[in-house]
């Protein structure tokens, strides 16, 4: 699966929505069943959603949120929306991870039904809760199909109640709760992700706090509106500058190796192999993305 930069909730109830969403050319759409959509319309959410699914291109990553297994209506969601144009289910809500391996095996029945390659389907977790925060690592290493962590670090919401913060726009109260997370989620191999910013308006502050998150070590954003999709895209995609300097310093380096040398000066900074190591996992990631020197 290729780098997500941006993944834009969509409410599985508004399939309209879904084809607007593409025309902002995010990375992935996550269809929503969860709390985007009111009780009463969750059967009809269902039948939408797959509907979406069926009418993706092979070029069209989806992922379906799906409700939290407390709510008790994961079988119905499976039931729903596993078919072959399903990239990832996103669980919500994590507390400990047995609730990883329910999933997990519920949705392989579904595979297997299909006949779809078992473990094929990736399993993102949204940590929202207290417990699957402090927990993340081990959370995130108990199932192969977990391929990514998203982090929710915004206002008002769930993550918010469990830990008790009061949000702002700098993002001073949750920069140790982001800084763990990606600390957990790259010991466990995984891609960090993180939902952060909900001001629709503010594209400015977006782009701040989008900063923010690339430099604390985060691979992409889910977002909530397809305005925001633009700006988070671009920060997270190397630029022309990055791919020069990582490419010259690379072809110096790997020049310095040929002549028996593991250090050289380059644009007036030390560079061995550990730098060159992360010259060439960055060059990688950009080629993930489409992109080349």
């Amino acid at each position: 699966m290729r780098p997500l930069r941006s993944m834009l909730f969509v409410p599985g109830h508004k399939p309209s929505w879904a084809e607007k969403a593409w025309r902002a050319q995010p990375d992935a759409l996550i269809l929503d069943l969860e709390d985007a959509v009111p009780l009463a319309q969750k059967e009809e959410a269902r039948r939408l959603v797959r509907q979406t699914l069926d009418q993706a291109r092979p070029d069209q990553f989806c992922c379906v949120r799906i409700n939290s297994l407390a709510a008790g209506m994961m079988e119905e969601d499976l039931d729903a929306v596993v078919s072959p144009n399903l990239g990832a289910v996103l669980v919500p809500k994590v507390y400990k991870s047995e609730e990883v391996a329910r999933v997990s095996e519920a949705i392989a029945g579904r595979e297997a039904a299909w006949g779809l390659p078992i473990g094929g389907i990736a399993m993102p977790l949204l940590l929202e809760t207290a417990q699957g925060m402090r927990h993340a690592y081990d959370i995130a290493t108990a199932n192969p199909r977990v391929n990514a962590i998203l982090m929710s670090a915004g206002p008002g919401g769930d993550a918010a109640r469990a830990i008790g913060y009061q949000w702002s726009k700098q993002g001073t109260e949750t920069l140790y709760l982001r800084s763990k997370i990606v600390l957990d989620a790259r010991a466990a191999g995984v891609s960090p992700l993180i939902n952060s910013w909900y001001d629709v308006a503010d594209l400015q502050g977006l782009a701040v706090d989008a900063r923010l998150n690339r430099s604390l070590g985060y691979q992409g954003m889910a977002l909530i509106h397809p305005s925001h999709v633009p700006v988070v895209n671009e920060i997270f995609t190397p630029t022309e500058q990055e791919m020069a300097f990582y490419a010259g310093l690379l072809a110096v380096f790997e020049e310095a190796e040929k002549k028996g040398h593991a250090a050289v000066i380059y644009e007036g900074d030390m560079v061995d192999y550990a730098m060159a190591q992360t010259a060439r996992e960055f060059l990688e990631f950009a080629r993930e993305l489409g992109i080349t020197v």
